[in-house]
């Protein structure tokens, strides 16, 4: 939950997914050079195309084929030197015909991450924020380790306990806010303070010293929330639209707060559980993610996040020695300021960036670039009621639409 779907790095040439990527999407406690121009879409999830010749329906067997696996339903959009192409397969709501819009709304999760990630380094482009300045020195209230640095918060080397729960140094367990199963399902519609999500994580015992190691925790992206608010002086969501969905036009992306409902068409998500021995289904499209604050708290499109992940790699958001800092991979997990740095191998482009996620249960999403923001692959996935292994299920998805989107042969069936 909040965590992403990532793949940590891979330098075969088929993209291999790791088992951990599927258990933090769905069980853990854990999204051009210029902007593209809008795709217009039908609400039934019949194809979009942007231009004559774009029928391509080795993408649309791909999405059946994942949706075949045992999921409720996609949307792939696929931004490339053919243009634009968009499409969706399975439904839009169980028992139901209708596909999901091919441009519905969805709930991001960690995608969420390289959003903040940019207002942040944007705060440094001007002066206000330092990348080795202490975390402390803007938020002195927090009584913060004095060696967390700003850019350890971003590359996930604080040592902070992730507040949605988190591993000891013996490999135990240690519960933190619930975000999965039954437990997560009950408290789905409880309200989260950013500030009380931090002292939460502040109140337990560090993960390791900072700077000596590399762990993934929300904590450190609902930090950076709180460092925005603080240097700017205005709201998280504010600043968010104010510097990144006005300019680029993401009219369909909204930090929601305590928003429990997806405004507009979307598909519906469901979590599949055990209760007193017997398996449950429940429709899970609304939910309150403020317990993801800054880290995974956002609703946004195939097409938003596509025209984001573009402007961003395109250098529309960025000065190049920032855009440079947050691609460079740190540490075991490869991962820069904000973002996966992934090797595909030379048979598939080499060197992508993506950010992928899910929010506690229902949804899932995907979101790859190329270096230049001009070859990219946004996909939102929901869940429903099949018995598949999401362990299983995921790198056969992730897998499935690299190969498909990236590689230079055809994915096999």
């Amino acid at each position: 939950m909040g965590k992403s779907l990532h793949t940590v790095k891979n330098r075969v040439p088929t993209p291999r997914v790791s088992r951990r990527v599927a258990v933090a999407a769905l069980a853990a406690a854990l999204l051009a050079g210029a902007a593209t121009p809008a795709v217009a879409v039908a609400d039934s999830g019949a194809v979009s195309k942007v231009a004559a010749g774009q029928d391509r329906p080795q993408l649309q067997k791909a999405i059946q084929d994942i949706v075949d696996l045992g999921l409720a339903g996609v949307q792939l959009r696929v931004h490339d030197e053919r243009g634009d192409w968009a499409g969706s397969a399975g439904v839009r709501k169980l028992g139901q015909p209708a596909k999901p819009p091919t441009n519905g709304r969805f709930w991001t999760g960690s995608v969420n991450k390289p959003l903040t990630a940019t207002l942040v380094l944007q705060l440094v482009a001007e002066g206000k924020v330092v990348l080795d300045k202490p975390v402390a020195d803007y938020l002195p209230e927090l009584g913060l380790d004095q060696r967390i640095t700003v850019r350890m918060m971003l590359q996930h080397t604080t040592g902070l306990f992730n507040y949605t729960g988190d591993f000891d140094a013996d490999g135990k367990w240690e519960p933190g806010i619930p975000g999965q199963g039954k437990e997560w399902l009950d408290n789905r519609f409880h309200s989260y303070q950013p500030e009380e999500l931090v002292r939460l994580a502040l109140s337990k015992k560090p993960r390791f010293e900072p700077g000596t190691d590399q762990r993934y925790a929300n904590t450190n992206y609902t930090l950076a929330l709180l460092l925005i608010e603080k240097v700017t002086g205005r709201p998280y969501a504010e600043e968010m639209k104010r510097r990144i969905l006005r300019p680029l036009g993401m009219r369909n992306t909204v930090v929601p707060g305590d928003r429990t409902q997806i405004p507009g068409p979307h598909a519906h998500g469901y979590l599949r559980y055990q209760d007193a021995g017997q398996w449950k289904v429940v429709d899970v499209s609304r939910q309150n993610v403020s317990l993801l604050a800054g880290a995974g708290a956002l609703i946004s499109t195939t097409q938003d996040l596509q025209t984001f992940i573009s402007a961003l790699m395109g250098g529309k958001l960025l000065p190049a020695p920032l855009l440079a800092e947050m691609r460079k991979p740190y540490g075991k997990l490869g991962y820069g300021l904000g973002l996966w740095v992934q090797d595909l191998g030379p048979n598939c482009g080499g060197t992508v960036y993506q950010h992928n996620g899910s929010p506690p249960a229902g949804y899932g999403t995907l979101m790859y670039s190329s270096p230049d923001g001009k070859k990219t692959m946004t996909v939102s996935l929901t869940t429903g009621d099949a018995a598949a292994d999401p362990a299983a299920l995921y790198p056969k998805v992730v897998e499935r639409l690299l190969k498909e989107v990236f590689c230079n042969r055809k994915a096999a069936g």
